[in-house]
């Protein structure tokens, strides 16, 4: 097997090789041993990288992601959990497009006033309340 040094997979992957040695000591990923100084890693490291960087985009801490990684490296992702953190972006999408929407009516709204403009007004009511959808009014 053609095991990758941590220069190698630093470039590919596009991540620090602080980094990697951070992933490493928090349990994310392993070194197979060492070429002199050098921390060499089995291929599948790529993938691995791939996946932490998917879930740290997701909103997991570098805890979560540990545990979502079985004995052999590889992912055991719990389903669950990504289907409550897809939930989470979700309810997130959708409140930072009705603020969109919201500030593109703003914008064009041709009252002299905005607080003489009714949708702004029912619009501004709903803004940061929960289940509010501050998007722009009929």
């Amino acid at each position: 097997m053609q095991f990758l040094d941590i220069g190698e997979v630093a470039q590919k992957a596009g991540v620090a090789a602080s980094a990697l040695r951070h992933y490493e000591a928090a349990g994310l990923i392993a070194s197979v041993g060492r070429k002199g100084l050098r921390r060499q890693f089995p291929p599948e490291v790529l993938m691995q990288l791939k996946v932490i960087a998917l879930c740290k985009t997701a909103g997991f801490t570098l805890e979560e992601i540990a545990g979502m990684f079985g004995r052999n490296g590889m992912p055991d992702l719990p389903r669950a959990r990504l289907r409550g953190k897809a939930d989470e972006i979700g309810a997130k999408i959708a409140e930072l497009t009705a603020l969109r929407e919201t500030l593109e009516h703003m914008a064009a709204c041709k009252a002299p006033s905005h607080l003489e403009c009714p949708s702004f007004r029912r619009l501004i009511e709903t803004v940061g309340k929960p289940g509010g959808s501050a998007g722009p009014a009929p």
